[in-house]
This record gives C-alpha cells, sequence and structure tokens, in this order.
C-alpha cells in the first residue's frame, strides 16, 4: 500500500513538472511573439538584453537571497576562460530565437528548432570525429525530411526569419558541445547556469542592442499608444523566461530521460497548437504532416539515444581523445537537457 501510494505521488510529481515546463514555455513563446507582432516592439536583441537582465536577478536571488540553490563556487579564471565562450553562443542562441520570432510563426519556428539533434550529431562527427552508431543516423531521416517537407509547404516563410532559426540550432548544437569540455568538471544546475551566464550574456549584448535598436526603441516609446501595459508585458516575458529556466530544472529531477524526450517534443506540438490558436496563422495540410514527422523523429532519436546509452563499449575498445566513453555514446550529457531556454 506504501508503495502504491509512492508511486501514485511520483506519477503526479512528473506531470504536475511537465505541465508548469509546458506552460512556462510555451507563455513564453506566446508573449514574444506578441511583442514582435502584437505591440510591434521589433527589436529581438532589446528583447533579449531584457530576458538576461531578469534572468540575471532572478538566479542573483534564488541563490544568494532566499539560498533555495547552493551557488557553485567557479575560479575567476575560469570565469572568463570558460563561462565567457559560453555565454557568447548562449547569447547567439536567445537572440536567434527572438530574431526568427519576429519574421516567422511560431508553428515554424519550433518545428525547425527540432532540427537540433541532427546538428549536433553532424558536428561532433566532423570537430571531434565521433562515433555513431548506424541507428542514430537512421533516426535522423524523419527529422531531416520534416523539417524539409515543413519548409517547402510553409505558407508564412521568410527566408530570414528561417536562416535565423537554422543557425539558432546550430548555436545551441554549439552551445551542447562546448559544454561538455570548458564546463568539465563543474556540474552546473540550471539556476547556476544562468547566474553566471546571464551578466556576460547581457554585458556582450548590451552595447549592439543600444547600437542597432536604440534609436527605434526611443521613437517606439514616443509614438505607440499604451506604452506603460506594454512595458509590463515584456517585463513579465522576461520573468517568465527565468521561470522556465527553473522550470527546467525541477522537470529534470521529476522525470527520467525517456519522459523528458517525450514530453519536450509533445510540448513542441502544444505550442505549435496553442500559437495557432491565438495568431491564427495559415497551416496547410502538408505543413501540418512535416510538424508530425519531424516530431516522430525527434521521439525515436531520443528512444534510440536511450538504448544505446545502457548499452557497455565492445570488449577491447581502444580509449582514445577521439573515442566518447562508451563507443554507443551519442551526446554529451553536460546541459544535454538545458537547451530549452528561450
Amino acid at each position: 500500500m506504501e508503495e502504491t501510494k509512492l508511486w501514485n505521488w511520483g506519477v503526479i510529481r512528473s506531470l504536475l513538472a511537465i505541465l508548469q515546463w509546458w506552460g512556462f514555455n510555451v507563455t513564453v513563446i506566446i508573449m514574444n511573439k506578441w511583442i514582435f507582432q502584437k505591440l510591434d516592439f521589433k527589436f529581438p536583441l532589446s528583447v533579449s538584453c531584457v530576458h538576461f537582465i531578469c534572468s540575471a536577478i532572478g538566479a542573483y536571488i534564488m541563490i544568494k537571497v532566499l539560498k533555495l540553490k547552493p551557488l557553485i563556487t567557479v575560479d575567476p579564471e575560469d570565469r572568463w576562460r570558460r563561462i565567457f565562450p559560453m555565454s557568447f553562443v548562449f547569447c547567439i542562441n536567445i537572440v536567434l530565437g527572438n530574431v526568427s520570432l519576429r519574421y516567422i510563426p511560431v508553428s515554424f519556428m519550433q518545428t525547425i528548432k527540432s532540427f537540433t539533434p541532427a546538428t549536433t550529431v553532424v558536428l561532433q562527427w566532423l570537430v571531434w570525429r565521433k562515433y555513431f552508431d548506424w541507428r542514430i543516423w537512421a533516426s535522423l531521416v524523419p527529422i531531416v525530411g520534416g523539417i524539409l517537407l515543413t519548409s517547402v509547404t510553409e505558407l508564412s516563410f521568410n527566408m530570414f526569419g528561417f536562416c535565423a532559426a537554422l543557425f539558432g540550432c546550430l548555436a545551441t548544437s554549439t552551445k551542447t558541445i562546448l559544454a561538455e569540455s570548458l564546463l568539465h568538471g563543474y556540474k552546473f544546475d540550471s539556476i547556476n547556469t544562468v547566474y553566471y551566464m546571464a551578466p556576460f550574456a547581457t554585458m556582450i549584448l548590451a552595447v549592439p542592442a543600444m547600437l542597432l535598436e536604440g534609436n527605434g526603441v526611443l521613437e517606439w516609446f514616443h509614438t505607440h499608444q499604451s506604452v506603460g501595459s506594454s512595458l509590463i508585458i515584456i517585463l513579465s516575458s522576461g520573468v517568465m523566461a527565468f521561470c522556465l529556466n527553473f522550470s527546467i530544472f525541477y522537470v529534470i529531477h521529476s522525470t527520467t530521460a525517456v519522459t523528458f524526450n517525450v514530453a519536450g517534443n509533445l510540448k513542441v506540438a502544444f505550442a505549435v497548437l496553442v500559437s495557432w490558436l491565438i495568431f491564427q496563422n495559415p497551416i496547410s495540410a502538408l505543413n501540418a504532416v512535416g510538424c508530425a514527422v519531424t516530431l516522430v523523429g525527434c521521439t525515436f532519436y531520443g528512444y534510440v539515444r536511450h538504448i544505446l546509452s545502457q548499452q557497455s563499449p565492445p570488449p577491447g575498445t581502444p580509449r582514445t581523445p577521439r573515442t566518447p566513453r562508451a563507443r554507443m555514446e551519442l551526446l554529451p550529457l553536460v546541459n544535454d537537457k538545458l537547451d530549452d531556454k528561450v
């Protein structure tokens, strides 16, 4: 009886963790799109900068004031030698995501982000000469095929937005790969990651945002109606962006890797549905099929990765700098689940 109650509570806890993660993630995406489309605040660098500032403040409060998470101490030298390069890529990743949201629908942007597993595998194969089982390459076929079908049939296609989303996938993959080498020896959780990276990202982005968008933001202040309520929405999106990072930490510790993978792909479908209900962007039947094929491919990829990660390396497998910890290793595990930040 006790075991049944514990099992039921574990299931309920996992379900609640997934639902709050979905809620924060979809809310941030929809709010960002609303800011660009409905509020006519077409300044993705400034929006990203607001997100970084809110995340830096939120992480400081969580760690230093409320002490909900212990601070992971990082040597001052490592902050510049390891954290700063990661922050630079992290900054590019967030900015490209917001830029793509300005030009393309949420549904298209979310589908393209599902291309990240393919870009990560290809980069690791090209740069690190990592070995991947043939089943991993096979699982990428529906992902690539679904992306191609979605892109060809997208009724609101914009080349600039498409390229921004695609390069965002490359930035996410680069961040994942760099994390394994640069953050070696540090077991960061999502809150400590934001605590160290958000201030650097703000510093990196502040000057370009002022130079490229400063005049436009000032003009928006003078010409836009209901500036006060609009600013509340923009600041709220920054607060939600930080809450999303905190929710990722909670869901990782409440679910298994397989559950996290499946829930992540269902979250994309949920975001696509909600965005369509709100913004009514046209979606053709073939476009919906392409999105579905991509999500099925991502789920299959996650399943194959999980299965192969449980296997031991063949006896006598040599260990070299280019040989993974196991020949069946698929992706670096450092921060592998933390790439869903918006």
